[in-house]
């Protein structure tokens, strides 16, 4: 009897050996293809995905396998489950899939072993690398004066409670038709909220544009927001434009960096607040408009009306429903989350499959005082990415270089502003060198800005800098509250 168990369980050995050997040579087929590929068992559980598949959806495998058939579904139906009922088939359906709602083409088809039903499997193609170059051409020419508001709530991520009440603000006043003002520091998601307002109203159906305040003269920006009449002005269409208030009628219109707008556009988005009506450059005729304005800031615009470069009276129509997003140096337990959700983005667009991080790169995000907020998080995230080789799977700490150095320079800060206090103590005033770079600095601004007669992007590229870096130093050096700029 014992030696019958014996050769028993020696077959069943050999068997599972198989098994394995088998299961094996699958997983090395379906990842040596460039498609993307799921199967599921017979009850329409995942039971195996390949690389291609989480670099295209955007979860990883331990995301999906043993999860239900539309775990990965964002818009539509379950292939699997259908080709599991009808035991038929299934080719060319659109839908969107993953965290971004990637579109996707689907063909299935059902494993059958000896007639019995076994699961099925998924080829997945992405649409994107099928659309034409003429069409990708006129989206991105629509999209340079229509962005599509494509972000929800539940785009946002955080647990921490300033990050909650923020949301939870925003998503009462998208209930309302009230104008919403964003205050937040440079890169903390303003856009990403105004996005999700617009998407959670009744206006979700319409047009939402974006302007960036800063990003044009004051005779542009005019022109953008109200359109103009022919021969309005030198260069102008014989046939006149529709400005971006009447393109956005009956949607949302976010303006960017309001804080930066010029007295006389203020008083005219003023008129659209009270009166709900605009006048295109070179008419007097009034044209109604019914837009919801959301506007962003980052700098104080209660200092500014204080200074007399905002008006209180559209200071106070703005600040119907004010929300404050704060920054990531005050919401750091939202860092792990966050980074999940960088990290997924990644892989869908650099066809990577980057499945965890290690401890020590979030306990050195954590030290980091990130005063690029998310969009800084962002950037480190996607240049530690591009630093891996293909065959990496964990972002480690050897692939922030970048970020570890500047640790390294704030607590070289820390200790230096130390030796100021002593200095200061001895009677030894610090900082002459310093003051002088930047006067230097605040003089080489003022002069490029009025050699490029205000304009913001020029001058940053005269200079060498983002246009972040230049709003910043504008802001540091006080330029505009001085009134530096002399007349063109």
């Amino acid at each position: 009897m014992e030696k019958k168990n014996n050769i028993i369980n020696k077959f069943l050995l050999r068997e599972i050996h198989k098994q394995k050997e088998v299961l094996s040579t699958l997983k090395a087929i379906i990842n040596s293809t460039g498609d993307a590929i799921s199967v599921v068992n017979e009850k329409g559980i995942h039971t195996l995905v390949n690389d291609a598949y989480t670099r295209l959806i955007g979860l990883t495998e331990k995301d999906v396998i043993g999860k239900s058939s539309n775990v990965d579904i964002a818009e539509g139906e379950s292939m699997h489950m259908k080709v599991l009922k009808t035991r038929k088939a299934v080719h060319g359906v659109r839908m969107k899939v993953g965290p971004t709602k990637k579109e996707v083409l689907v063909n299935v088809a059902p494993v059958l072993v000896d007639g019995v039903l076994k699961g099925s499997v998924a080829v997945i193609h992405d649409l994107s690398e099928i659309r034409s170059l003429t069409e990708e051409l006129n989206q991105f020419k629509k999209r340079v004066r229509h962005l599509e508001a494509k972000y929800t709530f539940d785009d946002i991520v955080g647990k921490s409670r300033a990050m909650i009440i923020a949301k939870e603000q925003a998503i009462k006043a998208a209930n309302t038709p009230a104008t919403v003002l964003l205050h937040g520091e440079s890169g903390t998601g303003k856009e990403l909220f105004a996005h999700a307002i617009h998407n959670h109203s009744s206006r979700r159906n319409k047009q939402f544009i974006r302007v960036n305040c800063s990003a044009l003269t004051d005779t542009l920006l005019e022109s953008e927001l109200f359109g103009y009449e022919s021969g309005a002005f030198t260069g102008a269409s014989k046939k006149g434009r529709k400005g971006l208030f009447e393109e956005a009628d009956r949607g949302t219109i976010f303006l960017d960096e309001i804080g930066m707008m010029s007295l006389n556009l203020q008083a005219k988005i003023l008129r659209v607040l009270q009166e709900k009506e605009i006048v295109r450059v070179g008419s007097n005729e009034p044209i109604f408009v019914d837009v919801r304005i959301i506007s962003a800031t980052n700098t104080n615009l209660e200092e500014a009306v204080q200074n007399g470069l905002f008006r209180e009276d559209l200071y106070y129509r703005l600040y119907v429903v004010p929300i404050l997003i704060p920054p990531l140096r005050e919401r750091k337990e939202d860092i792990p989350v966050l980074v999940k959700n960088i990290i997924r983005k990644c892989n869908q667009e650099f066809g990577r499959n980057i499945k965890d991080v290690s401890p020590e790169v979030i306990e050195v995000l954590l030290k980091y005082s990130w005063p690029g907020n998310i969009r800084e998080l962002e950037n480190v995230i996607e240049r530690a990415v591009i630093n891996m080789r293909v065959q990496e799977y964990i972002l480690k700490e050897i692939h922030l270089p970048e970020l570890i150095s500047l640790n390294r320079i704030g607590i070289e800060d820390k200790e230096n502003t130390s030796i100021d206090k002593d200095l200061e103590v001895k009677g030894i005033k610090p900082g002459g060198l310093k003051k002088i770079k930047g006067e230097t600095e605040k003089n080489t601004i003022i002069d490029a800005l009025n050699t490029y007669k205000g304009d913001y992007e020029k001058t940053a590229q005269y200079l060498g800098i983002s246009i972040r870096t230049l709003y910043n130093k504008i802001k540091k050096y006080e330029i505009e509250r001085v009134y530096d700029f002399k007349s063109p």
